[in-house]
């Protein structure tokens, strides 16, 4: 009885693999998703800044929407103004889209070129410094390092605001964060010892 050899049944399998390899274009929607969501964020931020640069020369609709979207609340008995918490609590919301859209981007451009195909961006003035050595591992870590900053923008927001919150929230709004500081630890903490791991195996079976 004939039986196939492995180059064979490797190539009998090809069909297969080569199926599933091709299903990561499957992906490619969901990155198309996050670029329309980008555009809602930049949008977002138009709004917003508007709305502060109309309250700045006087615009009081401007600056009920300005405190509104911002949920904060003067003390009482204090005259709804553009004083300078509200700017600061406006700028920081700026610069929490901004983080955000950067974050995205980040997992657009990192994740397509991990899991779907390469872009051929070597060599291009403009390729951004970490996609030259990026993969799985380091797309986590930078993620991780990502999502701190933004919490850390939120958490001084909250502060910032802090008569218009409970003791129970910003005590939850610091746990949180801690916790998000601790998970990108030992994100960065697992991703060293199985770099160091796969070194020394490296080292002790060189190739031949």
């Amino acid at each position: 009885m004939f039986k196939p050899t492995s180059a064979g049944a490797a190539a009998a399998l090809r069909p297969l693999p080569n199926f599933l390899f091709m299903s990561r274009w499957l992906q490619l929607p969901l990155y198309i998703g996050l670029i329309l969501a980008q555009c809602v964020y930049v949008f977002h931020f138009w709004v917003e800044l508007v709305h502060l640069v109309e309250a700045a020369f006087g615009s009081s609709t401007a600056l009920d929407q300005l405190v509104s979207s911002m949920g904060y609340k003067f003390p009482e008995g204090e005259a709804v103004r553009l004083s300078e918490t509200v700017i600061m609590l406006a700028v920081l919301a700026l610069i929490d889209v901004v983080m955000i859209s950067n974050l995205i981007f980040m997992v657009i451009v990192g994740g397509y070129e991990t899991f779907v195909s390469r872009m051929g961006l070597k060599g291009h003035p403009d390729e951004p410094e970490w996609l030259s050595h990026v993969n799985a591992s380091v797309l986590k870590v930078k993620l991780a390092t990502a999502i701190i900053g933004i919490s850390s923008i939120h958490l001084l927001k909250t502060f910032i605001n802090a008569d218009n919150y409970t003791e129970k929230v910003l005590l939850w709004h610091t746990l949180i964060h801690m916790s998000f500081l601790f998970s990108a630890l030992a994100i960065a903490y697992t991703d060293k010892i199985l770099n160091a791991t796969a070194t020394a195996a490296a080292a002790a079976h060189p190739p031949p």
